[in-house]
C-alpha cells in the first residue's frame, strides 16, 4: 500500500456512494487531506465521522490515522516549503475560525500520539536513558528547538548529555560513541540526512538508538532499537511540535522520577550554583 493513492483509486468500482465521495475528495486534493483530522474530513466531504473511519477500514487500513500515516508519507517527502505554505492558505480560513483549528489540530496531534504509545517501549526508553553512561541527542533544523530542550533537563538529571549538531565537532562526538551509550535521534517530515546518518553510524559502533519520529515509515526508524512516535501533522509550512513536546516531557519526567534521589543532591548543588551567580531575576 506504499503507492496508497493508487490503491484507493483502484478500489473506487468496488466503493459505495459515500466512500466513493471520500475518495473523489481525497484524490482531488492529495496533498491537503494527509492533514485533515476525522473531523475536518468528514466536514469537507459532507458524510459522518463514522463513515471516514469505516472508509479507511474498507481499505484494509486499521483505522484513518494509519491511512493517514501512508498518505502523509507519500506527501510529506515531496511537498517544499513554499508548497507547504500554499497548502495552509487552502486549508486554514483567514478568519477566527482558521486560528481555532490550528488549536484543534495541535489536540488532535496529542490525542494521537497518547493513542499510539506503546507504553511498553516508552519504558524501555527512559531506561536505557537511566543507564547510558552517556546520552547523545542528534537534531538538525526546526527540530533543534526539541534537542536542546531535551538535552538541557537530561543534562541537569544525569550530567552526561550533549547535542550532536553539524559543526567541526560532530566527527569527535561520534567518534566516541559505544556500546555503552544512548544515541536519541529526532526529526520529522521533511528528515534530515545528518540525523538519519548520525543514527546509523551510532547503530554500527554498538550504541543504543532510539528515535523520536512521526510515525514508522520514517526513514530513522531501520536505524532505531526503540521508536517513539509523536503526530506533528499540520497543513502549513512549519511543523507542529505540540505532541513531539509532549513527548519527550513525558521522558523526562520520568527520568526525574527513576532518578529523583540522585537528582536532588545535584538540583541542590545548582540552585546554589545559580544563586552565586544570580541566574534568576529577583526584586531587590
Amino acid at each position: 500500500m506504499s503507492d496508497v493513492y493508487g490503491f484507493i483509486a483502484e478500489k473506487m468500482p468496488q466503493m459505495t456512494k459515500s466512500n466513493h465521495k471520500i475518495a473523489q475528495y481525497i484524490l482531488q486534493h492529495p496533498n491537503e487531506v494527509p492533514f485533515y483530522t476525522v473531523a475536518k474530513m468528514a466536514k469537507m466531504t459532507g458524510v459522518s465521522e463514522a463513515t471516514v473511519v469505516r472508509f479507511a477500514t474498507f481499505l484494509g487500513y486499521s483505522g484513518y490515522p494509519e491511512l493517514q500515516q501512508y498518505m502523509q508519507a507519500s506527501v510529506q517527502q515531496q511537498l517544499t516549503t513554499v508548497e507547504r505554505l500554499k497548502m495552509s492558505l487552502e486549508v486554514y480560513d483567514e478568519e477566527e475560525q482558521g486560528v481555532y483549528e490550528v488549536f484543534q489540530d495541535d489536540m488532535a496531534n496529542i490525542q494521537s500520539t497518547m493513542e499510539k504509545l506503546d507504553m511498553d517501549v516508552f519504558r524501555q526508553v527512559v531506561e536505557a536513558i537511566i543507564q547510558a553512561e552517556q546520552v547523545y541527542i542528534v537534531a538538525n533544523r526546526s527540530a533543534i528547538a526539541l534537542g536542546l530542550f531535551l538535552q538541557y533537563y537530561l543534562d541537569i538529571i544525569l550530567g552526561n548529555t550533549q547535542l550532536v549538531q553539524v559543526s567541526d565537532r560532530m566527527v569527535e562526538q561520534v567518534y566516541r560513541m559505544d556500546e555503552k551509550d544512548v544515541v536519541i535521534g529526532i526529526s520529522f517530515s521533511r528528515y534530515t540526512t545528518n540525523t538519519i546518518d548520525v543514527l546509523a553510524f551510532a547503530r554500527s559502533q554498538g550504541a543504543k538508538t532510539i528515535a523520536i519520529t512521526d510515525h514508522l515509515l520514517s526513514p530513522l526508524i531501520p536505524y532505531a532499537d526503540l521508536s517513539l512516535t509523536a503526530s506533528s501533522q499540520m497543513a502549513t509550512f512549519i511543523d507542529s511540535f505540540v505532541a513531539p513536546l509532549s513527548m519527550i516531557n513525558a521522558i523526562i519526567t520520568f527520568v526525574g522520577k527513576q532518578k529523583q534521589y540522585e537528582f536532588h543532591d545535584r538540583l541542590q548543588q545548582l540552585e546554589k550554583i545559580w544563586s552565586h551567580f544570580a541566574i534568576f531575576y529577583s526584586q531587590r
